[in-house]
């Protein structure tokens, strides 16, 4: 089993919210076999922790999962293990999305194999 470290970029939308688009960037750690298998599994993991929840000002804050956008294998790590997030904040949230995505694109032309 092998070690990958896996960034996630999530969606945080928030109720009636007037605040530039925010997204969440978190660092995991993937055990797989291989790099596609690391790839599949960090994309299963960010959809999982898709959800809703209601803030403190009673306004319903949804969290989404856009995509994984980097991911390195790594040594001595624990599996699933948060080590970095950060929030972005942006006035053009559909450019930031087609941006993620285009990364994620990037690591599939480059590194893995589809049947």
């Amino acid at each position: 089993m092998n070690t990958y470290l896996a960034k996630l970029i999530f969606n945080i939308d928030i109720e009636d919210s007037k605040q530039t688009s925010q997204f969440d960037e978190q660092i995991r750690l993937i055990e797989a076999k291989s790099l596609e298998e690391a790839f599949f599994k960090a994309r299963s993991i960010g959809k999982q922790e898709e959800g809703a929840f209601m803030n403190t000002k009673n306004k319903k804050v949804n969290w989404k999962f856009i995509d994984v956008t980097e991911l390195y294998a790594l040594k001595d790590t624990k599996d699933g293990e948060q080590l970095y997030a950060s929030t972005h904040e942006t006035d053009d949230s559909d450019a930031f999305i087609q941006f993620t995505r285009q990364k994620s694109i990037l690591i599939q032309t480059n590194f893995l194999t589809f049947a």
